[in-house]
């Protein structure tokens, strides 16, 4: 029912009893069950968003948080905080900037377009927009995300007491795509299997790791390394980047609409409100993860001084500080979290490529998960290898999409300023990411030469220059089309 703080309570009272009853969802509502606070003030924000209760909206944003913590968010914040030692702030403020900020601005997008890619890729035209859904959807899906999360998961918690030999790995892998099969194929109970039973037995395992973290660190706040003391904050900034949440989020999207609309919801508005808050939900719970992970790291340079990865970092603090007992912790963290994340990869490609392609949803769903198990047997070292040129080149334009669609309501044409742009971030995109790849000397020298381009940043400013053209011809043509109408 609606708070009783909320300015349009009169409206509701000013209703029919059934009316209201129908809105409320609650026909006999209980007096003595008060709502939460938290969704006393989101109903207060956000008008008449009772058709789902309070326990549903947050077991949908608990569905959301789990969706985006995989791997590498677990891996990235503590190599991250080791480097930054006293310059901890600067950099995790960065860090948050583009691994919280741009993908809850891009679940915010998707939710405005009615939550699929399809929908955001329209100005692009059918054929451009389809073709790079298709290769987002791939390269974030079974070319490379999904198979990641299994051999990450597999390497981090597994492979300490099993070792890195083959058998191992393949008979993991194959009890884990089975569960992640399990959940896909029935994507209409994700917020029941996901954000009331999977997730909080990891928020339990989080909150043990993150308090110990805070309260039992493993010494002082380390020094700063020397990448981040001139700017602490943009080389956060690039770091947040590997997470690859906002490629992530462009496939969540339909994810978080499908559960909604499962959950009885079918009004285009109420859809969009409660995927920006579930968006919300995950950026707060993303960022207490981050910001201990963060401090986890800084303070670990005396045991863990010379780790090259957030792998290592992790490993050594977790058995400093808890022994064989914390290894296994480590163990159920880091299988729930990719778990979770593969189920939610496989799950949007299912809903894509089922619309796009004359198959099922099943079948999709049921190939992508072969197709993952296969390629998470071949390595971490080669998926890599082969899939951080593609996810390189990418980046860039899923990042100018999002920002582009976030502004529609500023351009006369779409079309016109969408193309264009788009079209230059694939020139730079592409020549990002085959300077990621062994034929790095193909790139004409000049690329290397613009602004942040060392930081992979040097696409900024010729989309920035094009944009800018684009947009003043669109006001122009805008002008003349309206002063012909008058």
């Amino acid at each position: 029912m609606c708070a009783l703080s909320c300015p349009w309570r009169h409206k509701c009272l000013a209703m029919p009893a059934v009316v209201r009853a129908k809105r409320s969802g609650d026909v006999s509502p209980d007096p003595s069950r008060k709502p939460p606070q938290l969704f006393d003030f989101l109903l207060v924000v956000f008008p008449f968003m009772t058709r789902l209760k309070g326990s549903d909206l947050l077991a949908l944003g608990f569905m959301t948080f789990a969706l985006f913590l995989g791997a590498g968010n677990i891996i990235f914040p503590p190599s991250a905080g080791l480097a930054a030692g006293g310059n901890l702030l600067p950099a995790a403020l960065g860090f948050l900037l583009t691994g919280v900020g741009l993908p809850l601005l891009t679940v915010v997008a998707l939710a405005r377009v009615g939550g699929g890619m399809d929908r955001l890729t329209a100005p692009l035209g059918k054929v451009a927009g389809a073709i790079l859904a298709v290769a987002v959807y791939l390269a974030i899906g079974p070319l490379f995300a999904t198979p990641r999360t299994a051999v990450v998961s597999f390497e981090m918690g597994i492979a300490p007491f099993t070792g890195n030999e083959g058998a191992p790995l393949l008979i993991y892998t194959l009890v884990y795509f089975v569960a992640v099969l399990f959940l896909s194929l029935n994507p209409g109970q994700l917020v029941d299997r996901i954000g009331k039973f999977i997730t909080p037995v990891l928020l339990a395992a989080l909150l043990v790791l993150g308090g110990a973290a805070l309260f039992a660190p493993a010494g002082e706040i380390g020094v700063v390394a020397e990448s981040y003391r001139e700017a602490p904050l943009v080389q956060g900034f690039l770091q947040g980047y590997l997470t690859m949440d906002t490629l992530g989020a462009l496939v969540f999207g339909i994810v978080i609409a499908s559960a909604i609309r499962d959950r009885g919801v079918s009004d285009a508005g109420l859809v969009t409100r409660y995927s920006i808050i579930a968006g919300v939900i995950a950026a707060i719970g993303l960022s207490l993860v981050y910001l201990a992970l963060f401090y986890l790291g800084a303070t670990s340079q005396g045991i863990a001084g010379d780790a090259q990865n957030g792998v290592q970092v992790l490993t050594t603090y977790v058995q400093h500080t808890f022994g064989t007992p914390g290894s296994l912790l480590l163990a159920v963290v880091i299988t729930l979290a990719c778990l979770t994340t593969a189920v939610g990869l496989l799950t949007a490609c299912g809903e894509f490529f089922s619309k796009l392609l004359p198959v099922s949803y099943r079948t999709v769903v049921i190939v992508f998960g072969l197709f993952s198990l296969v390629v998470a047997n071949q390595g971490l070292t080669q998926l890599i290898s082969f899939s951080i040129p593609v996810l390189v080149g990418l980046y860039p334009l899923a990042i100018v999409l999002v920002a582009l669609s976030l502004a529609d309501r500023l351009w006369v044409s779409q079309a016109l300023v969408f193309v264009p742009v788009m079209a230059v971030t694939l020139v730079f995109g592409v020549a990002d990411g085959v300077a990621a790849t062994p034929w790095a000397d193909k790139v004409p020298a000049w690329f290397g030469q613009l602004p942040l381009a060392g930081q992979s940043l040097g696409w900024l400013l010729p989309v920035a220059v094009t944009l800018v053209l684009v947009v003043a011809l669109d006001r122009l043509l805008g002008l003349r089309q309206s002063a012909t109408t008058a």
